[in-house]
């Protein structure tokens, strides 16, 4: 072939052969530019199943325009050959340089936002590549990344072509769902590109055989060697995303490109370079660590909540200190009542320490167990055992973070040691009374709202000083205004209850959160900002600190803002379900579609988690059934609302979320009643109904104008 001439094109060189043709080097005669010519091989033209996926090929990848994807210019046939011209990408492919040692951390992670950046356009344009592996990557000598070979792509929800293992994928990079012939989507490319980076950063492959089934067994049942234990350097959080990547159910990968791309991004900021890496490692490594739920050994094991507590408060406390990275309380409560292995615990919350305990009680008497396991080999790092009074509660407390502390080996500075040493309440029973109320505060019912207030009333009366306890009246009562028409007494409560809190403790982001609700709900919105400013300013994770503030800014109407918010609110704590599922529903608002399917995926997830383990979470799951919604379950959203409503029939926040669902899938007379059903129980939030895009579709019913002047 070497200096024939095919149509306007001269040919050059050979490039490289692949399996299904050769590429050479070429010069395009008419345009003056050098570009790359893909012929069918020879043995494969006359058959049209391989012409056919040929041309395919041509037509997939035509329709994508991104600098990470190859250009192709023009698929022809002359003198007997069919050819693809693309662009000319003056560089080596991936394979090749990987046959030299693993990459440079930094340069590897580059090289995998880019590969999943071309990924990201391709899947949103309904294109599966189907066949990502190091060989169909091309790097160029300025380092750009560039995707070849879509001739086994095939468009979303298109006809499968073949299910032979050598029509669907290099067995060492294909997913397991196409290992067992199966229809695949995006997410087998996700899983690509996590052996892709398996192979960039150790050199080798996850899974080997000597032939291809042996292979597809490997992928199927084994489980790789961990990225650390081949490469010592690479950071946790990078071996984590790779491992996240490559989880064979597909539902516990990440969900699309641009998830991977956000996760990659972060150690990508924090390191930079090799070098840095050694460094972080053998002077300042980041401690973490994961508070298991205590359990409850007491004779009639009816402190549940109790040991719940002690645990949420070391996490409270260990959170904010510097230089700890703590696993937010959803994630570690996920392993309540499971008898599993620490070892294996430490590794899927991704920490090097979990802290187990146990808390026995016995009339006045407590024992608390508490000890510091090392996840690399199960060993204790530290125990201790209690036997106090009831009423040293909190001076045990105190105790367990700071040994904990001091067993990690960071070094508290003295804001840290202030945080660790704040004053408790004086009061056992306050604190137990506290406890319960913010169990029945988190539930988000009318009925549990009312027992949370009962609650932290019932903890003040026993300590007239617990600044928190004042807080968590003033969000019970501040709720009770927003979603159950409040009386204007109860307004004057909850401003009266934050501003003793704030009295109290000055210095407690809860109390300033709290103070922002409440004066959001009065609509002082200028004074409320300013309280949320100063939560935030006090305490960085501070979740209510966000998501109140997110509210308020939907509630004005101010929707990128509150699209920040619940954005932080979600990165203050990931595995809340709530900041997505609102973030997402703001994206609807602003016509965001894209952006909302995203957020809906995300809070499903984090769902999904929390209800198996709370089955009776009726607001779960009825957020969830919003999301299944929005991405194309109905049917499935519709069994979902049904579920929620059987658990919680009455309740007026769920009745308006009904009627909203209804209103959303066009069922006008359902919508109605609900919305009538709700405004009776006494849902009430006129500000939110004014911007709630779900009803769009009832608003200009007489029927609606009626129903929204009962609320005055």
């Amino acid at each position: 072939m070497i200096g024939r001439r095919i149509s306007h094109y001269r040919i050059l060189e050979t490039l490289g052969e692949g399996g299904m043709g050769v590429v050479y080097k070429a010069e395009d005669t008419k345009l003056k530019r050098t570009v790359a010519l893909k012929f069918l091989r020879a043995q494969d033209f006359g058959s049209a199943e391989h012409r056919d996926r040929f041309i395919r090929e041509a037509q997939t990848a035509a329709a994508l325009d991104h600098p990470n994807i190859c250009t192709i210019y023009e698929i022809d046939e002359a003198d007997s050959e069919i050819f693809i011209s693309m662009a000319f990408v003056d560089g080596v492919n991936l394979k090749n340089i990987i046959r030299s040692g693993p990459l440079d951390i930094e340069e590897a992670l580059s090289i995998a936002i880019q590969v999943a950046r071309g990924l990201e356009s391709a899947h949103e344009r309904g294109v599966i590549h189907r066949d990502i592996k190091s060989s169909n990557v091309m790097v160029t000598k300025e380092r750009c990344v560039k995707i070849t070979d879509f001739g086994l792509a095939r468009i979303a929800g298109g006809e499968q072509i073949s299910k032979t293992t050598t029509d669907v994928g290099t067995a060492s990079y294909m997913s397991p769902e196409q290992g067992r012939g199966e229809v695949v989507d995006h997410r087998t490319d996700i899983w690509s590109l996590g052996v892709v980076m398996y192979e960039m950063l150790t050199g080798e492959l996850p899974f080997k055989g000597e032939y291809d089934p042996a292979v597809v067994y490997s992928l199927l049942n084994d489980e790789p060697a961990p990225v650390t234990r081949l490469r010592p350097d690479v950071p946790v959080e990078l071996e984590a995303i790779i491992k996240r990547a490559m989880e064979k159910d597909p539902q516990n990968r990440y969900q699309n490109a641009s998830e991977m791309i956000a996760a990659l991004k972060k150690p990508r900021d924090v390191i930079k370079s090799p070098k840095q890496i050694a460094e972080a490692l053998t002077t300042a490594p980041q401690r973490s660590i994961a508070v298991l739920p205590f359990v409850d050994l007491s004779p009639k094991q009816d402190h549940e909540y109790f040991c719940d507590g002690v645990a949420e408060e070391i996490i409270n406390a260990l959170t904010r200190v510097n230089g700890l990275r703590v696993v937010s309380r959803t994630s570690a409560f996920s392993f309540k009542g499971k008898n599993s292995d620490i070892r294996d615990i430490g590794r899927t919350l991704n920490v090097e320490t979990v802290l187990e305990g146990s808390v026995r009680t016995s009339g006045n008497q407590l024992r608390i167990t508490g000890q510091l396991v090392s996840v690399s080999d199960g060993y204790h790092l530290w125990s201790e055992q209690y036997d106090r009074e009831l009423e040293d509660v909190f001076a045990i407390q105190e105790e367990i973070a700071e040994s904990i502390v001091q067993a990690l080996e960071v070094r508290l500075n003295e804001k840290g040691k202030r945080v660790i040493e704040k004053a408790p309440p004086r009061n056992v029973q306050a604190y137990d009374f506290y406890l319960r109320g913010r169990q029945y505060f988190y539930q988000s019912k009318k009925t549990s709202m009312n027992y949370a207030c009962e609650m932290f009333s019932k903890a003040i009366k026993r300590d007239p000083e617990y600044a928190l306890a004042y807080a968590g009246l003033a969000d019970c009562c501040s709720y009770q205004c927003l979603y159950f028409g409040g009386s204007e007494a109860v307004m004057k409560k909850a401003l009266e209850a934050s501003a003793k809190a704030l009295e109290l403790d000055g210095g407690l982001a809860e109390a300033h959160a709290a103070k922002g609700l409440a004066l959001s709900v009065a609509k002082k919105y200028k004074e409320a900002e300013e309280e949320f400013e100063r939560a935030v300013r006090l305490d960085p994770k501070l979740f209510e600190a966000y998501y109140f503030y997110a509210r308020m800014c939907y509630a004005q109407g101010k929707m990128k803002e509150a699209i920040e918010m619940y954005h932080r609110a979600g990165e203050a704590n990931p595995d809340d379900y709530q900041a997505p599922s609102l973030e997402a529903f703001t994206y609807r608002t602003m016509n965001r579609m894209d952006e909302a399917k995203e957020a809906y995926r995300r809070s499903l997830e984090n769902i999904e988690r929390h209800v198996e383990l709370n089955p009776d979470d009726s607001r779960a799951i009825f957020l969830g059934a919003t999301a299944l919604v929005d991405l194309g379950e109905r049917d499935e959203a519709l069994r979902w609302v049904k579920r929620a409503q059987a658990i919680d029939p009455d309740d007026p926040y769920l009745l308006y979320g009904v009627a909203c669902f209804y209103s959303r899938i066009d069922e006008v007379e359902k919508a109605f009643s609900y919305l009538e059903q709700a405004f009776k129980a006494g849902f009430a939030y006129k500000e939110w109904i004014e911007h709630d895009i779900d009803l769009d579709p009832i608003r200009d019913d007489a029927r609606f104008a009626k129903l929204m002047a009962t609320l005055g």
